[in-house]
């Protein structure tokens, strides 16, 4: 008889933290696995810049791409092909979220517009505010009209692609999340992010930490969008079949 086996769940690594918080905290991908809640499902990780090949999406339950410390108006080879993927995975219906570098990189593979923040960066524990359109998404609805949420990008998606929207907001960044088609989301802020993570950016790129580092909180809200996604996927996604006797 055929037993059905759950699909893995994909990251997809562009990008490496700050070492000195890699060390003894891992990496942007296990910072993901432990927010996605340990689903029912395996988590396989895909490093494109390495050379990893991106799975067939029938063969995934879902996938979230990394934050990088690159920008995507650099158009590296690895991160085009990455482009293609995710574009070819909303047409199919694949669950994806793209966070702050993928949400970017989501944004520009259906045809939106990426480029250098015009009042550069925004870093820190940051408010957020859902626009009307959250109310009825499958990720956001039930969330604080306002939360926080730890953010760092000097690049941002400054036009959406035709059919996104707008799901959250706040002054700096217009598009702090948005949906494409009816299972693929891109966020700015990190919902992997710890305080510690976001102290650990803000020593290392802001030019007055202080007053940015005594404004960091914990963002429970923010964070429980990875579970929120990882339990929707797993809703969503098929089961493929081994043969038992």
């Amino acid at each position: 008889m055929d037993t059905p086996l759950p699909l893995p769940f994909l990251i997809i690594k562009l990008g490496d933290t700050l070492e000195g918080l890699r060390i003894g905290r891992g990496d942007f991908d296990r910072w993901i696995a432990d927010g996605l809640g340990a689903p029912a499902v395996p988590v396989q990780v895909c490093d494109p810049r390495r050379g990893d090949a991106l799975p067939a999406h029938r063969s995934i339950a879902g996938a979230v791409v990394t934050g990088s410390h690159a920008m995507v108006t650099h158009r590296a080879d690895w991160s085009e092909r990455t482009a293609q993927w995710l574009a070819e995975g909303v047409a199919s219906g694949t669950p994806l979220l793209g966070i702050c570098y993928g949400h970017q990189l989501l944004a520009h593979a259906m045809g939106g517009v990426v480029d250098d923040h015009p009042q550069g960066l925004e870093i820190g524990s940051i408010d957020v505010t859902l626009a009307p359109a959250a109310t009825g998404d499958p990720l956001f609805c039930g969330m604080p009209g306002r939360f926080r949420a730890h953010a760092v990008h000097r690049q941002t998606a400054l036009r959406l692609p035709a059919g996104a929207v707008v799901l959250a907001s706040n002054a700096h960044e217009p598009h702090h999340a948005f949906r494409i088609g009816g299972c693929a989301w891109g966020v700015q802020f990190h919902p992997e992010f710890d305080a510690e993570a976001m102290r650990g950016y803000i020593d290392a790129l802001a030019t007055n930490p202080a007053p940015l580092r005594a404004a960091v909180a914990d963002t429970p809200a923010a964070a429980g969008l990875l579970g929120r996604f990882a339990r929707w996927a797993e809703a969503h996604a098929p089961a493929h079949t081994m043969e038992t006797t």
